[in-house]
């Protein structure tokens, strides 16, 4: 009887808050995780030390910068290598700040520009061989921003809307073999420096939520593995997990 092999999924940006959930749903379920981070290390390591503890050699860690295409190439590579297949690849990473039109500069254009689309759209390109041999698919996690703009955060937005219009053409691209879909999260979790948003501004937000709550990232994580696994005849689609949001952009 022939080996089979568990299934392996790529996340970038896995270490902490909406990736590590992903992460998890993934390895609970049975697949390999290669796990990758920027600067995260710990966290990640930790991450890693978890899974494994559960399964040996079922996940691994991988570092790149993704505004460095070379390493995110060469990282794509080192994937491929450890098990020789890749059947998803999840386009989590992401940089978030605001670029107000007056003081923005070019330097966060590269950065903004180079996590959130330039490095996805190069890993895309790396690793899709091994995707069309395994007939798998990519999860691109764009935002509700992308649609509907937040004032102040132009450079995210434009980055996002790039990265709307990747999963939709790389869903054209692949086809037939791999699917490509992408998951906005509206309001899961507040940036990650508190000075970003004040009580009053978050407040403000929630109140435009038809739910009157925030989500979950188990909600992220939950629909990036119904779109890896059970959604066969999805393609080109960007879900909003966003507690209704979008019915008012």
């Amino acid at each position: 009887m022939e080996k089979t092999y568990p299934p392996v999924v790529l996340i970038t940006g896995s270490a902490r808050r909406i990736g590590a959930e992903i992460a998890r749903i993934f390895h609970c379920n049975n697949f390999d995780v290669a796990l990758h981070y920027n600067s995260s290390s710990n966290e990640v390591r930790a991450l890693e030390k978890e899974f494994n503890t559960v399964r040996p050699n079922s996940a691994k860690i991988f570092q790149a910068q993704l505004t460095n295409t070379s390493a995110v190439k060469e990282m794509g590579q080192k994937v491929l290598s450890w098990k020789s297949q890749l059947n998803v690849l999840i386009n989590n990473a992401s940089s978030f700040y605001p670029t107000p039109l007056v003081d923005a500069n070019e330097e966060q254009w590269d950065n903004l520009i180079g996590s959130n689309l330039k490095g996805p759209y190069f890993l895309c390109q790396t690793v899709a061989p091994a995707l069309q041999k395994s007939r798998g698919s990519i999860i691109t996690v764009a935002d509700i921003y992308a649609r509907s703009p937040l004032k102040g955060y132009s450079i995210y937005c434009i980055a996002k809307a790039g990265n709307a219009m990747l999963t939709k053409s790389l869903a054209k691209e692949l086809a037939p073999n791999v699917r490509v879909n992408g998951i906005a999260p509206g309001v899961i979790l507040w940036p990650n420096t508190d000075e970003q948003m004040s009580d009053e501004t978050k407040q403000q937000v929630i109140d435009k939520v038809p739910l009157k709550r925030t989500g979950n990232p188990l909600d992220i994580a939950n629909t990036a593995y119904f779109l890896a696994t059970s959604a066969s005849y999805i393609t080109g689609q960007i879900i909003s997990v966003d507690g209704g949001s979008s019915l008012y952009s």
